[in-house]
Formats: C-alpha cells, sequence, structure tokens
C-alpha cells in the first residue's frame, strides 16, 4: 500500500514542496474542522442510505465527528509516512464492513474539500498567490487520499465478495461431513476406553494408545473449529475488561510481553474474545520462534479499543496475504488454517475489525479494533 501511495504521489507531483506549504496553513484554520465534520454528516444522514449504513457501523455519529477531524488535521499536517497511508486504507475498509456505497467516498471527499479549500483561503486571502499555491497542494494530496480509500474499498470488497462464496461452498461442506464424522471418532473412542481398561505392561502399546487419544482429540477439536465457522452462536454479551481478560489468557505465557493499560472496557463474549487472544498469540509464537519477541499492546484509540499483536518472525507471506482471513489458508506446516478465519469470524460479530500488517519488530502486526465500552 505505501508503494502505491508512493506511485500516486509521482502521478500528481506531490512534492516536499507541497507538504511545506500544507504544514504552513495558519493554525486559526484547523478551527474550522470540527464545523466541516458537523456539516459533513448533516448532509450524510439526510439520505437513507447514508443513515442505514452509519446505523450498521457506528451508533455514535459523534465518534466519527471526532475521527473526520483528525483525519483533516492529518490532512495538512502530515507526517505523509506508512502510518498516514494505513489510516486512509482503514477508511475504506471500514466502509466496505458497514457497506457503504462506493459513491459516497467521492461524494464526502468533494464536499470535505470544498470547504477546506474555503476556509484555507480565508486565511491566507482569497486570489493570493499563498492561497493558490496552498489551493493546489491541497487538490493533490486529498486526489491521493481518495485514491487510496478507493483502491482499498475495492480491494477488500472484492475480497469479501469471493470470501462469502467460498464460505457459503465451505459451509455446505462441512455442515454435511461435521456429523458424521463424529459418529466414527465416537467409536474410536468407546474401543479406546475398553483398551485402556484392560492391564498391559507392554509400555509401546500404552504409548500407542495415548497417541490415538491424542489424534482422537485433535480431531475432534478441527471439527468443532470448522463448525463454529459456520454456526451462528449466539453472542453472551456482557461488559468486559478487555486488558484483565488479555492478562488471563497470557498468564501462562511468559514469553509474551504485555503492554496494557489497568482497564479498558469492551462490550462482547468473553470466551469468545479469549479464543480471539489465544490463536492471534499462538500464531505470532510459532513464527517467532524460541529466539523471537512477540508483544500484546493494548490502547484506546478513537472510541475504539485496539489489540496490537507483534511479532518478530518472518513476516506474512505475500502469496497468501489477500487470502490470509480464508479457512484452510496457512503457511505453517502443520496447521490447518481455521485460527485466523475464526477470529476474524468472532471479531466481525462483534462489530469489530481484524486487519494484518508489517510489525516495528519486523515480523506480523494483527490488529483488532472493538467497539469501546465501561468495564
Amino acid at each position: 500500500m505505501f508503494e502505491l501511495f508512493r506511485e500516486l504521489q509521482r502521478y500528481v507531483n506531490f512534492t516536499e514542496k507541497d507538504e511545506v506549504v500544507l504544514r504552513g496553513i495558519p493554525e486559526e484554520v484547523h478551527q474550522h474542522f470540527p464545523e466541516i465534520a458537523e456539516l459533513f454528516y448533516a448532509r450524510v444522514l439526510e439520505f437513507e442510505p447514508g443513515r442505514a449504513a452509519l446505523a450498521r457501523g457506528e451508533k455514535h455519529v459523534g465518534q466519527l465527528k471526532g475521527t473526520l477531524v483528525r483525519w483533516m488535521k492529518e490532512l495538512i499536517t502530515g507526517p505523509w509516512d506508512e502510518t498516514y497511508v494505513e489510516r486512509r486504507a482503514r477508511i475504506g475498509r471500514v466502509h466496505v464492513q458497514i457497506a457503504l456505497p462506493q459513491h459516497y467516498m467521492v461524494s464526502a471527499m468533494n464536499l470535505v474539500r470544498v470547504h477546506l479549500r474555503d476556509r484555507v483561503c480565508r486565511a491566507l486571502g482569497p486570489g493570493t498567490d499563498a492561497c493558490s499555491e496552498a489551493e493546489t497542494s491541497l487538490e493533490k494530496i486529498c486526489d491521493i487520499d481518495l485514491a487510496l480509500m478507493l483502491h482499498t474499498y475495492r480491494e477488500d470488497l472484492e475480497s469479501s465478495q469471493v470470501r462469502a462464496e467460498r464460505l457459503a461452498t465451505f459451509g455446505q461442506l462441512v455442515g454435511s461431513i461435521g456429523h458424521e464424522l463424529r459418529n466414527p471418532l465416537g467409536v474410536i473412542e468407546t474401543s479406546l476406553f475398553v483398551l485402556k481398561g484392560r492391564a498391559t505392561e507392554d509400555e509401546k502399546t500404552k504409548r500407542h494408545l495415548d497417541r490415538i487419544g491424542q489424534q482422537v482429540a485433535l480431531a475432534n477439536d478441527i471439527i468443532t473449529q470448522l463448525l463454529s465457522l459456520i454456526r451462528d452462536r449466539p453472542l453472551d454479551r456482557g461488559r468486559i475488561d478487555f486488558a484483565a481478560l488479555i492478562r488471563d489468557a497470557m498468564s501462562e505465557s511468559p514469553k509474551v510481553s504485555l503492554k496494557l493499560p489497568p482497564t479498558l472496557g469492551v462490550q462482547g463474549d468473553a470466551t469468545q474474545l479469549r479464543q480471539v487472544i489465544v490463536n492471534l498469540t499462538q500464531n505470532a509464537v510459532w513464527f517467532a520462534t524460541d529466539r523471537g519477541t512477540v508483544e500484546l499492546t493494548l490502547r484506546e484509540e478513537e472510541g475504539h479499543a485496539v489489540l496490537w499483536v507483534d511479532d518478530s518472525g518472518p513476516g506474512i507471506d505475500p502469496t497468501v496475504r489477500n487470502r490470509l482471513f480464508e479457512p484452510l489458508v496457512t503457511t505453517r506446516p502443520a496447521g490447518i488454517g481455521l485460527g485466523l478465519a475464526l477470529v476474524k469470524r468472532i471479531v466481525e460479530r462483534h462489530g469489530g475489525t481484524v486487519s494484518a500488517g508489517r510489525s516495528p519488530l519486523g515480523g506480523a502486526r494483527f490488529e483488532v479494533r472493538l467497539p469501546g465500552g465501561a468495564p
């Protein structure tokens, strides 16, 4: 994504001079950002599709207004780095998640840029060279931002459609064979119980019986995970201290470094969210190996609880990057590709998002964003 950003910069000729011009916009312009955000969401809420999309994605428009204010500030102050690009891409992903029609993004950008141009030229003086330069630089960065958001929107929308089709087929297959596999496994478990009940001094026989038991348990666990992917098991929602939940889940993982606030609340199902934490951490630990590092960081950001799971491993394989959260996709030699698919399903059912990228530690970073709530 950052390579695309650099390419767009060259395409619209956004240079260091433009960065200087944008940073030189008077501070007084920032005072108008809340006003522009008010105008923007007033316009969106005038139309039924816009109201419906916001209702699906966010209950509190006030939080979205705050996000838009921060977006405008970053637009003209930067820094225009990889973090900046990731934030822009996230906007596209959120619009896919709440099913906001793509043309709203184009219309929204036009409304914002018109009001920004007006406020900037008022501050610099209409018709002056400074106003003209600022307008040009502002147009360039707005064009880049819109291109990034639309690119992410299209990419994520296509991936969502493909994933939905695959999950439908996958669900039919799993639903039909899952219960059928339980029957022979039940017979094996019963026979194993009988055999273990017969005293034997043969250590080799005991070891083989234990291995059979372990493999049966593994097979049952795989079936359970498969069925969990296609079932809409009701969420046992409640107020959760997410920081405390992470500490408890990682209590037996001394190699994992935790950077958590004293408390941070979310609304959700504690059992399922614990599964998210465990799946992501186990994945990170495996790729980091015994010599590597795994860190879990939790913060409150823009009204959300944000969890980062970082590792110092080799990073995400480019060949599976776009299919990372699909069932049966894995790069682990002994993996079956269900852990991340289950993570995505649980997080999205909680109204959150999960994404993957590069970690500051050099390996992979998985980011989970959940709507915040008092613990």
